[in-house]
């Protein structure tokens, strides 16, 4: 009964509670059990507040009994990123210098989960500082991918996809800034959005380069991620970044036609580096969505090395005027190549960091221009490559890694830099037997139509309803 529980979706188990079909209680002592039963296998949660959990799912369960609904995840269980602030909780980064560091103030975007209702089962394992493509972590141990523990969890939000994936929770945070939401959902099979910088508040939130940095959640289907959204979306007035755009219900959106919609293939940069049998798979995925009227359009993109190459200044640069003095004083309490990734921002002339900022503007006309003034959506791949194991791609400071990251954000580091939405969305796998995604990208504040569009290809497709066998 415990696995049907949790091989629902978020919104069926949130219908389910919330009809008193299921109650709050049950469902969290069902992802307790698994989550403690994986972990030893998957290494995803930092932090595991079963106790918390049931406190929270009683209460859940009194409110309902009294007629009381706080929302549309009222007593369903999720589990976050540990780098979302609680007010008085320890929130650990992924790291060791912050192993004990207790927040004096609450996550905006936590908050609004748990005011609609959802569970906080714990804090996820991540890369450490959310630096990192991979899922390494010299501090907490390494997270493990939960179709094959051998092979990497993604990064830098490891643990939320390798918890999701695993059927423990229904969905959680992660946060990307490079690629780390969508490289760990393309590599667990997940649907995960990088949302529009500006649409959801990031106070709260560990930052790493503060005008990259974004939050969104990972999910197993596109109706879940789109509850999600709209639940954290939306002004924050201790955020002055966030947009004043009125919050779009996308769940209600969902089933808007998607025909005639043009779906637009780049010729140029974003295959230059996929293998076969990962191009073979985004074909597939473009012919379900020709079957479904929608105009497939191939085009020339802009140069995306361009975009690619001032993300990195921007990252180097701002990573290390958070981490300056930690850097100075504690360089051995990171590990090497998280510090590696952070030191070359302590030369960076001011000069070329306000250059790299002051062409994103232009940069990010130019690519509108080019893309949008000829298609709805970009459809790209999610991950140019099978996914690697742990073993191939544990280099620390080595000579490989920079080829390593480079390699895996191939596809996802422009967009941060560019500020616009990407949903990556599963549509099969690759001989390894681990699974593949495509990537929707769209104008700033389309992510209704990413939806939409992710929306439409589950409906024809069953590539996010499969569960990975775990062996413990």
């Amino acid at each position: 009964m415990s696995a049907d529980i949790l091989n629902a979706s978020l919104t069926d188990t949130a219908e389910a509670i919330r009809t008193k079909k299921l109650s709050s209680v049950e469902v969290v002592r069902a992802a307790i059990a698994r989550a403690e039963a994986l972990q030893p296998v998957l290494n995803c949660f930092i932090q595991l507040l079963g106790d918390e959990a049931l406190a929270e799912a009683e209460r859940a369960e009194a409110e309902l009994a009294r007629g009381q609904l706080r929302g549309p995840l009222h007593g369903v269980p999720l589990a976050h990123k540990d780098m979302y602030y609680r007010a008085g909780k320890r929130t650990t980064c992924g790291s060791k210098i912050r192993k004990d560091y207790v927040a004096d103030h609450d996550s905006t975007a936590l908050k609004r989960l748990l005011d609609a209702g959802s569970i906080y089962l714990g804090g996820l394992n991540m890369a450490e500082f959310a630096t990192g493509p991979t899922g390494h972590n010299e501090h907490w141990g390494d997270n493990h991918n939960a179709w094959n523990p051998a092979h990497i969890a993604g990064g830098s939000s490891s643990g939320t996809g390798s918890a999701v994936a695993a059927r423990i929770v229904y969905g959680g945070l992660g946060s990307d800034t490079g690629g780390s939401i969508r490289i760990p959902s393309s590599i667990n099979g997940l649907v995960g959005l990088k949302t529009t910088n500006g649409l959801v508040s990031r106070r709260g939130l560990m930052p790493l380069s503060f005008t990259m940095d974004t939050v969104g959640a990972l999910t197993r289907n596109v109706r879940d991620n789109a509850r999600i959204t709209a639940v954290m979306a939306g002004q924050d007035a201790r955020d002055p970044t966030t947009s004043h755009r009125a919050v779009v219900d996308y769940e209600a959106l969902l089933e808007a036609p998607v025909k005639g919609l043009r779906l637009g293939v780049p010729t140029n940069y974003y295959y230059d580096v996929t293998v076969p049998e990962v191009e073979k798979l985004q074909r597939d995925s473009l012919a379900a969505f020709a079957d479904l009227g929608v105009e497939i359009v191939e085009l020339e993109v802009p140069d995306m090395h361009v975009p690619t190459h001032m993300s990195n200044i921007v990252f180097v640069a701002e990573a290390v005027a958070l981490h300056e003095t930690w850097l100075r004083e504690r360089p051995g309490d990171y590990q090497a190549q998280v510090r590696s990734r952070y030191e070359p921002g302590i030369h960076m002339p001011a000069e070329k960091y306000l250059r790299a900022l002051g062409l994103r503007a232009k940069l990010l006309r130019d690519f509108t221009e080019a893309v949008f003034s000829k298609v709805d959506v970009l459809h790209t791949p999610g991950l140019s490559m099978p996914v690697p194991s742990l073993a191939d791609t544990d280099m620390a400071a080595g000579q490989g890694m920079p080829e390593m990251v480079a390699g895996l954000s191939w596809t996802t580091r422009s967009n941060n830099y560019l500020g616009i939405p990407a949903l990556a969305v599963p549509c099969g796998f690759t001989a390894n037997g681990l699974p593949a995604g495509f990537q929707l990208m769209g104008r700033p504040f389309s992510e209704a139509k990413l939806f939409q569009l992710g929306h439409a290809y589950q409906g024809v497709s069953d590539w996010h309803t499969r569960v990975p066998e775990i062996s413990k």
